[in-house]
């Protein structure tokens, strides 16, 4: 094979891979939605042809990235942002003193705005399409902790107001029990900033304290971004934490 046609050569992809994207558009198309019991190993393994090893290796690796979750003696679930194990997954800050704070979040603003250059490419939007644009702060115990800028297509969350918002659902759960949007992978990028005016009068801090601003792009199933979000972090009493390996 010569080099021109070796670079049009399709990738191999594992079996087990294979049968995880199948599971994923299940998924995706709401066969099984968020809470649901999805068929058993052997069960998808007789839908799909294949070993029930090669399902079972699928729905681990589904499980390691927080898609599904086994229960021991009921079955595996699709993963819900409704459970409480999950309130914290995307949310990595820690009071220095280890402690755990009860969380508060208060919803400030919710308004309606056309798509900029940078919102429009960030979520894959036409320029000027209809974006919904939400404010938050986040309380940690009795500390204003982070301030939050989400910015959302209006399309996929049609009626969102700031009433919708502060009926008391977690912001996730409400976008999978109301608007059907599963929020499963983030990217986040962090860098140091000044406070502003306003974010500097609602984490209670001097102008031009150094604040963490950490800027996350979230996922839906089939790699669809859904959410930017921009948030502006207090590091006096709390830190950033990431595990990793």
């Amino acid at each position: 094979m010569n080099r021109a046609s070796s670079m049009h050569a399709p990738t191999f992809s594992p079996l087990y891979r294979q049968i995880k994207q199948l599971i994923m558009g299940n998924l995706e198309s709401g066969e099984w939605g968020p809470g649901d019991a999805i068929p058993s190993e052997s069960e998808l393994a007789g839908r799909f042809g294949v070993s029930q090893g090669t399902v079972r290796k699928a729905i681990d690796e589904m499980a390691a990235e927080n898609l599904l979750v086994r229960q021991q003696g009921k079955g595996t679930f699709v993963a819900t942002h409704k459970d409480p194990g999950s309130a914290f997954r995307f949310l990595r800050v820690v009071a220095n003193d280890g402690l755990p704070r009860v969380s508060q979040s208060i919803p400030l603003e919710c308004w309606r705005a056309k798509a900029g250059p940078d919102v429009a490419r960030t979520l894959a939007l036409e320029p000027g399409a209809p974006i919904t644009i939400l404010r938050r702060l986040l309380k940690l115990g009795d500390e204003p902790v982070v301030f939050d800028e989400i910015y959302l297509s209006s399309e996929l969350f049609p009626d969102l107001t700031l009433e919708v918002v502060r009926a008391g659902e977690s912001l996730y759960g409400l976008f999978e029990s109301r608007y059907g949007v599963c929020m499963v992978r983030a990217d986040e990028r962090l860098r140091a900033v000044a406070a502003d005016r306003v974010s500097a009068e609602l984490l209670k801090v001097a102008d031009g304290s150094p604040l963490l601003l950490v800027e996350r792009v979230t996922f839906s199933y089939a790699q669809k971004p859904v959410e930017w979000r921009r948030g502006f972090y207090s590091t006096r009493n709390h830190h950033y934490r990431n595990e990793l390996g």
